[in-house]
């Protein structure tokens, strides 16, 4: 299966998603659009996968091949595509099928529990609660049609599905540490103190419950990879 990933910072790389995409024997691409990168053939594509990134959607000045890449998601769903949008990501997937991207009341940042509120296909083998970093200052009201999967205490909308093959998710699933040149990297204005804002010595001490996580994340693959062949 031929994976395309949607980067737009260095430090929002695949993760877990080139982990799994390995030990399945699949082809993983990545288009790195923040640093001038193309954005694949849609033919070519089985399972696109869209990541984060510190930017908002609506920043087209700032980064002009926003404008591209929303119309490619766009192209992306009304072909039937898998799809799987992961913070950025799934904010761009709201914004595509019609939902409002805006910034929260409060930034997320850390390692805290997602609720599963549906856990139907595909997040069948999800536990009702998971722990996953957060590292987000915007949000979006699902659109129309959408199934509202995951919620948290500080963010309403954590995850929707749309149809049978397009996932969001505002959480870093894909996520299994953090580490020291990670927040050197971001700088400490992005760690300012909140009520939904871990300390450093927090976002460093990495949950134990996060293979849980993991497997969750490996088995909606599956699921995705399982669709894509449909």
């Amino acid at each position: 299966m031929r994976i395309h990933v949607l980067e737009h910072d260095p430090l929002e790389n695949p993760g877990l998603v080139a982990d799994w995409a390995a030990a399945r024997g699949h082809r993983l691409m990545s288009a790195l659009l923040d640093r001038g990168g193309a954005l694949p053939p849609l033919g070519e594509v089985d399972l696109l996968v869209i990541m984060g990134g510190p930017m908002n959607i609506h920043q087209h000045r700032d980064h002009p091949w926003l404008v591209a890449e929303k119309a490619f998601i766009a192209d992306a769903i009304a072909a039937g595509k898998p799809v799987l949008g992961i913070c950025l990501g799934a904010q761009l997937l709201a914004d595509a099928l019609g939902g409002k991207v805006f910034q929260h009341s409060e930034k997320e940042i850390g390692w805290f529990p997602i609720r599963m509120l549906d856990r139907a296909e595909p997040f069948v083998d999800f536990p009702e609660t998971l722990t996953a970093m957060h590292w987000h200052g915007d949000t979006f009201t699902l659109p129309n049609g959408a199934r509202h999967v995951a919620r948290s205490e500080a963010c309403a909308n954590q995850a929707f599905v749309f149809g049978d093959r397009v996932v969001a998710l505002q959480f870093h699933i894909e996520m299994q540490a953090l580490s020291e040149s990670d927040l050197k990297a971001v700088g400490s204005a992005a760690v300012a103190p909140g009520r939904w804002v871990q300390s450093r010595e927090q976002l460093m001490a990495t949950p134990a419950d996060l293979p849980v996580a993991k497997a969750a994340l490996f088995a909606l693959l599956d699921k995705l990879e399982a669709i894509s062949r449909s």
